[in-house]
């Protein structure tokens, strides 16, 4: 009889490895990517098998049938197209590629400041919150239960107990730690909450590979915030380990707050099965500044490569520089071949990323990427101060872009991401005086890899067989 088991388990295992190598080579992205599924998966089904239910889906097939069941939110972003549309004349930069991928028009009428850094941002947004008239929703990928965390707690706490809404969400696995009593002490103040914890979503479909990582917080329709941070007290350079820590976001007014919002109900009726449209504001007013913007937010419910289409939108776009901030530098093959051509083009491509390390693989996966680049003639500066976990870009002097997208796979085709994007020769020059402070604290890298020391040149190759997920 045991024996017979066993047969039996083998050879569903191995039927399993064969559907699933069919299906990985239909729909795995890149030859490569097809040959080492099927291969890996026909040659070690034990192993396979389990880690093609983690890693392998290419699309979050469950987020895009959230859509359908939502047809009012659709509804909503395709009625938003219709208002708001930009001069084209004073557009220095071709919008077209951006709103394909958005779904969404850039829009006149907005605003925009940088926040600068951890006290600069939560000081805005706290402020922002104590102001709340009508409602709040707020989004972050961690939200912690230390002093800045339990500073947020008061804060909504206090907005809901003076009969502002508020909408509080987080990712199941930036905030796995976050404790019970945390969500259960603003639920009894009246918060509205989407626990990952009794929601429906990856961990119950084996795809907790997919993460949000969006940090939005959105006031009354009126203001918007999105950028870097997350909620803990690191990001405000208090981590003994990290020190200073260099991060930005952005505070928005004008119509991409109501982009954000739609993304926003998007996630939420994803996450809580609620429709907030009838309850929200879609009118809100202009800022004065009258930028043209566009909230792009890209993930893996797309039907396209968004987030690596709207990067390299913006570097073939480039005619005289891109400078992009990442803390993570493991671009895919059409970003890389982007960068080096905007580079062979003459175009002043600076790659500006952290020297210290946050997390070992991809920092370690990046090395094996620097020496290409820099050889078509693209320049990478490493932070020295702390850690630099800020995600922006500038495009000549007609596009910014501040927002949660790392360059790098992850970002690109596994997590829930959104970029603001501002139009405006403004935005590029406090966005370019902001960088140029940043690369005061920098050293450019001249080192090829084979000049690195032994773990890096040795390990560079290797960390790199991970980019899919990293």
């Amino acid at each position: 009889m045991w024996t017979l088991l066993v047969s039996v388990f083998l050879f569903a295992l191995y039927a399993t490895a064969v559907v699933f190598a069919v299906r990985a080579a239909q729909t795995a992205r890149t030859p490569q990517g097809a040959v080492g599924w099927v291969v890996f998966l026909v040659s070690a089904p034990m192993l396979g098998v389990p880690l093609y239910l983690f890693l392998g889906h290419h699309r979050f097939s469950g987020y895009r049938i959230a859509r359908k069941e939502s047809q009012r939110v659709v509804e909503g972003i395709k009625t938003f197209a219709d208002y708001s549309r930009p001069d084209p004349e004073k557009m220095l930069i071709n919008p077209r590629p951006f709103e394909a991928l958005a779904h969404l028009p850039a829009s006149r009428g907005n605003g925009a400041e940088l926040l600068i850094d951890g006290q600069a941002t939560f000081d805005s947004i706290f402020e922002a919150i104590d102001g709340a008239k009508s409602y709040v929703l707020i989004q972050f990928y961690i939200v912690r239960a230390d002093e800045l965390g339990q500073k947020l707690k008061r804060k909504l706490i206090a907005a809901a107990k003076r009969g502002v809404s508020v909408r509080f969400m987080m990712d199941g696995v930036g905030s796995y730690s976050l404790p019970s009593d945390y969500i259960e002490e603003m639920r009894q103040a009246g918060v509205t909450i989407a626990d990952p914890r009794e929601q429906r979503g990856p961990k119950f479909r084996f795809q907790l590979n997919y993460r949000n990582h969006r940090k939005s917080v959105i006031i009354d329709g009126e203001n918007g915030f999105i950028g870097g941070h997350n909620v803990g007290v690191e990001y405000l350079g208090q981590d003994p380990h990290f020190g200073h820590w260099r991060d930005t976001h952005i505070k928005m007014t004008g119509h991409i707050v109501r982009q954000l919002q739609l993304i926003f109900i998007e996630d939420w009726h994803w996450a809580h099965e609620e429709d907030l449209i009838d309850q929200l504001d879609w009118a809100g007013s202009e800022a004065d500044q009258d930028m043209n913007a566009l909230l792009v937010a890209t993930g893996p419910g797309d039907e396209n490569e968004t987030g690596a289409l709207m990067f390299f939108a913006a570097i073939t776009e480039a005619q005289n520089r891109i400078w992009i901030a990442s803390p993570y530098f493991v671009p895919d093959i059409d970003i890389m071949t982007a960068l080096k051509h905007a580079a062979l083009r003459g175009v002043d491509v600076r790659i500006l990323i952290p020297d210290s390390i946050d997390h070992r693989l991809p920092w370690l996966a990046a090395f094996a990427y620097f020496d290409e680049i820099r050889e078509c003639g693209a320049k990478v500066f490493r932070y020295k101060d702390g850690f630099m976990h800020q995600k922006v870009f500038v495009v000549d002097d007609a596009l910014a872009a501040v927002g949660t997208t790392n360059l790098d796979n992850r970002s690109f085709r596994l997590n829930f991401e959104a970029m603001a994007l501002f139009f405006d020769p403004r935005a590029a020059e406090a966005v370019e005086a902001m960088l140029q402070k940043d690369f005061e604290k920098c050293y450019q890298l001249t080192r090829t890899l084979g000049q690195q020391p032994a773990p890096i040149r040795l390990g560079a190759p290797i960390a790199r067989l991970f980019a899919p997920i990293l």
